[in-house]
């Protein structure tokens, strides 16, 4: 028998919109998501490695996995690397207020950056919070990181109304939602 989750999708015409759809899930998707929500095997060839462990084949894993993220069940699948480990200590998060109109096209714009590992657009909390989109910046120090935020409001412009920058002070364990065995 499948298993159903419910999955909320955004509507395109508003913030804060949302339509609640229920996707299926069987058997094999769930062990196909068991065994890689911890990451995917570090060979050459991690998808043929998963399909020889699950008794599938490599296409059958792929095709799984694209339509999974397709209907929204995974969100992505991606390195997820320990910057510090890599020599950028100077993380910070840059918080930036922008016109909600043009959150959009400037997150593309800043999520193209090299020193950028990601960047998204959240809620106002206004008065005490303005900030409407984020992006974390990398650097080898607060120095690096700081001149690289600099970059980002040369780059934004006058569709910059104000910004900041809050470095982190320490690492957190990187990990999505997981099932139960």
């Amino acid at each position: 028998m499948p298993k159903f989750t419910s999955v909320l999708h955004p509507l395109p015409q508003g913030e804060g919109t949302h339509v609640q759809t229920v996707v299926c899930i069987d058997a094999t998707d769930r062990r196909i998501i068991l065994a890689t929500q911890a990451g995917l095997p570090r060979v050459s060839r991690p998808y043929h490695k998963l399909a020889d462990e699950l008794g599938l084949t490599a296409d059958d894993v792929m095709a799984r996995l694209q339509r999974m993220q397709r209907d929204g069940i995974i969100r992505r699948i991606s390195a997820v690397p320990n910057h510090y480990k890599l020599g950028f200590k100077g993380n910070g998060m840059s918080v930036w207020d922008v016109p909600d109109a043009d959150v959009r096209e400037l997150g593309r714009l800043i999520g193209a950056l090299d020193s950028v590992s990601h960047c998204y657009h959240r809620p106002r909390h206004l008065p005490n919070w303005s900030y409407n989109l984020f992006a974390m910046v990398h650097g080898r120090d607060r120095a690096e990181v700081l001149m690289k935020v600099a970059q980002i409001a040369d780059l934004l412009g006058d569709a910059v109304r104000g910004h900041d920058v809050l470095f982190s002070t320490r690492i957190l364990k990187k990990t999505g939602m997981r099932l139960a065995e």
